[in-house]
C-alpha cells in the first residue's frame, strides 16, 4: 500500500502564520522529505564553494544540492562549472575525493571520460564495441541549471526556470553576504571542512540560527568558562530583515550592551565600503545570523565562518562548517581556527548542546498522539509591524528576542512545497510588508 499523496493546499495548512503554530509531521514524514527535495532543493540556489576553494583552472571541490553530489570545478576559461558526479553509462561517481586538482573526471567502472565541462570526451571501445553510433555530444554529465557568485560566494540551481541569481538574492540575501564580505580582509576558505552527522531534521538546524531564547542551554558552556560573557541577553532590542522567498536576517541589535558586540571588534563597520554595502543601519545591524534560504547560514563577522545543512533523510542532518581567514594575517590563522573549532563544528560548546536539542525535538515529532499537537512559534505575534523604509529591506524591530523569523521562514517553506514550478512561486510567495 502506498501513502496517500499530500495536496498542494495541505502544505499551506501545516503552518498556521496567523496562530504561530507549525505541525510537527513536517519535521520526520519521509514523504515530505522527498517531496522536499523536488519542491525547494532541486529548484533553489544553492551555495557550493567560495571562488578560493577553486583558485585555478583544474581546481574542484564536492558538494551536495539535496542528495544529489555535484563537482564544483573551474574549466580552462576559468568559470565556475557545477557537475552531477554521476556518470551518464550507470551512474557511478566520476569523482571520489572531496577536493583536489583534475585535467578530467574517469568514472572507474568503464572508463567514460568527461573534460572540465562536463562533455563527455572519451569511451573505451567507441570504434570497436560501440561502432561509432553513440553521440558523445548527448552522454556529457549533467550540469548546473545556472551558475553565479557574490562576491566570492558561488550558488547554482538546477531549474533552468529559476530566477537569476540577484533577483534570487535580494536584498536581504545580498546584506547576509556583505556582513561577513565586507569586513575589510583578503578571506580565503581553511582546506579540509568540518562534517558531521546529528539526527535531527535540516529545518531545525535551520530555524535556531535565529533563536535567541534558547540561553538554558548553553548555561554549561558559560560555566565551563568557555566566554567571559554571556550567551546572549534577552532583552535587547532585536531586528530582523525578511527576504523573499524565505531569506532572513536577525538578532539583537548591535549596541554596546549587548554580549556579543563586547566580545567582537567592530572597527570594520566604519569602512567607507562597508557602509555603503550595508546601508545606513550599518552601525545597528546584528553581529550575525543571517541565513538564505533553504539553509545557508553565515555567522557573520567573528568566527568568520559558514555553515551548510545537509539533508541526509527526514531525521538526519550532515553538518558542513565553512572557516574563513584574512589570507594577509597569517598570524592569527592558528586563533581564529581554534576559535571557530572551538564555538561550532564537532567540538564546538555551542554546537553540541544545540544539536542534542535538535536530535531531541526531531524526536518528539515521530509519535503518533504527539503528532497532533502543533508546535509553538507565537512568541512576538501580532507585536510587531514590518517596517518599510529608505534605510534597508523590509524589517521588522522589536525590544526583546521573537520568533518572527523562524515563523517567516516555515511560512516560505510551505509555499514553497505548495508551488506546482517557479511562476507559480513568484506569484505567490509570501509579500513582505504588514503586521506580523
Amino acid at each position: 500500500m502506498t501513502a496517500e499523496a499530500i495536496r498542494p493546499t495541505e502544505f499551506l495548512d501545516m503552518v498556521d502564520f496567523e496562530n504561530g503554530l507549525v505541525d510537527r509531521k513536517m519535521f520526520s514524514d519521509q514523504q515530505i522529505y522527498d517531496l522536499e527535495m523536488e519542491k525547494i532543493f532541486a529548484r533553489a540556489w544553492q551555495f557550493m564553494a567560495h571562488e578560493s576553494q577553486i583558485p585555478n583552472p583544474g581546481d574542484f571541490f564536492q558538494t551536495y544540492i539535496g542528495e544529489d553530489r555535484v563537482i564544483v570545478v573551474r574549466d580552462k576559461a576559468g568559470n565556475p562549472q557545477v557537475l552531477l558526479n554521476t556518470c551518464r553509462h550507470r551512474g557511478n561517481a566520476v569523482c571520489r575525493a572531496e577536493e583536489g586538482h583534475a585535467t578530467s573526471f574517469m568514472c572507474t567502472y568503464h572508463g567514460w571520460t568527461y573534460d572540465l565541462k562536463g562533455a563527455l570526451v572519451g569511451v573505451p571501445g567507441f570504434k570497436d564495441y560501440y561502432h561509432e553510433d553513440l553521440n558523445r555530444e548527448e552522454w556529457g554529465l549533467v550540469t548546473a541549471a545556472k551558475v553565479d557568485s557574490y562576491k566570492g560566494f558561488i550558488f547554482a540551481t538546477l531549474d533552468r526556470e529559476a530566477p537569476d541569481f540577484p533577483e534570487y538574492l535580494g536584498d536581504v540575501g545580498r546584506l547576509s553576504i556583505d556582513v561577513l564580505a565586507e569586513r575589510g580582509e583578503e578571506m580565503i576558505a581553511v582546506g579540509g571542512i568540518q562534517k558531521y552527522t546529528i539526527g535531527c531534521n535540516w529545518k531545525f538546524a535551520a530555524d535556531n540560527v535565529w533563536d535567541f531564547y534558547h540561553t538554558v542551554t548553553h548555561v554549561s558552556a558559560s560555566m565551563s568558562g568557555w566566554r567571559k560573557t554571556p550567551v546572549q541577553n534577552m532583552v535587547s532590542p532585536n531586528m530582523a530583515f525578511l527576504g523573499e522567498y524565505g531569506h532572513v536576517y536577525g538578532g539583537p541589535e548591535q549596541h554596546q550592551n549587548n554580549p556579543l558586540t563586547q566580545m567582537r571588534n567592530q572597527e570594520w563597520r566604519q569602512r567607507p565600503e562597508a557602509r555603503r554595502a550595508l546601508g545606513p543601519l550599518v552601525d545597528r545591524l546584528p553581529q550575525s545570523h543571517p541565513q538564505i534560504f533553504p539553509n545557508f547560514w553565515v555567522t557573520g563577522p567573528g568566527n568568520g565562518q559558514v555553515s551548510m545543512r545537509m539533508p541526509k533523510g527526514p531525521t538526519k542532518t550532515e553538518i558542513w562548517w565553512f572557516t574563513f581567514v584574512d589570507k594577509n594575517d597569517p598570524e592569527k590563522h592558528h586563533a581564529n581556527l581554534q576559535e571557530a573549532m572551538h564555538t561550532f563544528g564537532p567540538a564546538g560548546m555551542l554546537e553540541q548542546e544545540d544539536g542534542e536539542n535538535w536530535d531531541q525535538s526531531t524526536r518528539g515529532t515521530v509519535g503518533t498522539v504527539a503528532r497532533r499537537y502543533p508546535l509553538n512559534y507565537s512568541m512576538g505575534l501580532g507585536r510587531g509591524e514590518i517596517i518599510e523604509d529608505e534605510l534597508s529591506p523590509p524589517r521588522i524591530e522589536s525590544s526583546s528576542v521573537t520568533e518572527h523569523p523562524q515563523l517567516w521562514h516555515y511560512r516560505n517553506w510551505a509555499q514553497w512545497m505548495a508551488a506546482e514550478n517557479w511562476a507559480d512561486l513568484k506569484a505567490n510567495h509570501p509579500l513582505v510588508h504588514g503586521t506580523v
